[in-house]
């Protein structure tokens, strides 16, 4: 008798850019260093499992108080979208690698979701998900973002955080 089964069939190989890492790692490994920088700082914090939804990192502030934490990562500094749904976080961490470097900006929910950069994608994507918005990643858009650049103590009140880093 035959064997009449069908061969298994295997998926795709996940697609590794140049530096050896999937987008799937790298957001993962963005993730992981938020929730370590803010540890480090003084905000315990930890990745939540990838089947949380709407956030990736849970901080606890020294009062006791939890901060819902939504990670996104981007490989070019300029040009870009980052897309989020404003509802299911407290803070938006944008994490920026470029060469060998990480910016991170840590921003309220109220600064992207009010913004008047910040704006709702095309139809099709709000049909999709109604409420999503996007910001872009423009150096006008980062230079608004600069006074949460570090921002690992989660301070939503603007004076606290001190003047802009130079050089940037």
């Amino acid at each position: 008798m035959s064997d009449r089964r069908s061969p298994k069939r295997r998926s795709a190989p996940a697609k590794v850019n140049p530096r050896g890492y999937t987008s799937k790692q790298m957001g993962d490994a963005c993730e992981m260093l938020v929730a370590g920088e803010l540890t480090l700082a003084g905000i315990p914090a930890l990745r939540v499992p990838d089947t949380w939804p709407r956030f990736d990192v849970i901080a606890e502030k020294p009062d006791g108080s939890l901060h819902r934490i939504s990670v996104k990562s981007r490989t070019k500094r300029r040009g870009g979208f980052i897309n989020f749904e404003p509802s299911g976080f407290d803070w938006l961490a944008v994490v920026l690698l470029e060469n060998n470097h990480h910016l991170f900006f840590i921003v309220p929910r109220e600064v992207v979701a009010t913004d008047e950069l910040s704006r709702a994608r095309t139809p099709s994507q709000i049909e999709r998900s109604p409420g999503s918005r996007s910001i872009p990643l423009t150096a006008t858009y980062l230079k608004r973002l600069l006074r949460f650049e570090d921002n690992f103590k989660l301070e939503s009140n603007v004076a606290t955080l001190g003047t802009v880093k130079s050089g940037h």
